[in-house]
């Protein structure tokens, strides 16, 4: 049994470049960075980030290039694919790229443009309209109890 598949939550390194091939399908393809944290054997902080090569087909390209842009967060799901060509100059390149099969938006800011991502992800998830938002409403919130929980009290 064979399994290629990726998942990959980054932000976008440039803005999405949507094309057609000859068939009248569309393409996108853009950038994504993720980030790695550990410590090493001395207990120090490292970093490394790796950029990756996305592609999309059909309608998600559309709509990728329609809402995504530089900075923006996005959740990657898809098959890792490497493709090969023979430059001008007779130099046999290659490229590794994620075939996305699904893209999730990150969360949007109110107010602002697509690719503009804050701490709204419950906002425009539950379907408010960003009109509204701005406004000095009261939104439905959840209030909790105040007070200790007893763990006698819980039914499980």
């Amino acid at each position: 049994m064979y399994l290629n598949k990726a998942f990959l939550i980054g932000n976008l390194t440039r803005d999405p470049e949507m094309k057609s091939l000859p068939s009248g399908i569309k393409v996108t393809t853009f950038g994504l960075a993720t980030n790695r944290v550990w410590k090493n054997k001395e207990g120090v902080k490292q970093e490394n980030t790796d950029f990756h090569n996305i592609v999309v087909f059909g309608r998600q390209a559309e709509t990728s290039a329609q809402y995504l842009k530089k900075g923006a967060s996005a959740l990657v799901e898809g098959r890792m694919q490497t493709r090969s060509w023979d430059a001008a100059d007779g130099v046999k390149k290659y490229r590794t790229e994620v075939i996305a099969d699904n893209i999730q938006f990150g969360p949007r800011t109110v107010g602002t443009g697509a690719g503009a991502f804050s701490d709204q992800t419950s906002a425009n998830a539950g379907g408010v309209k960003s009109e509204n938002l701005n406004k000095s409403e009261n939104i439905d919130t959840i209030e909790y109890p105040e007070g200790e929980i007893n763990p006698e009290d819980i039914p499980f």
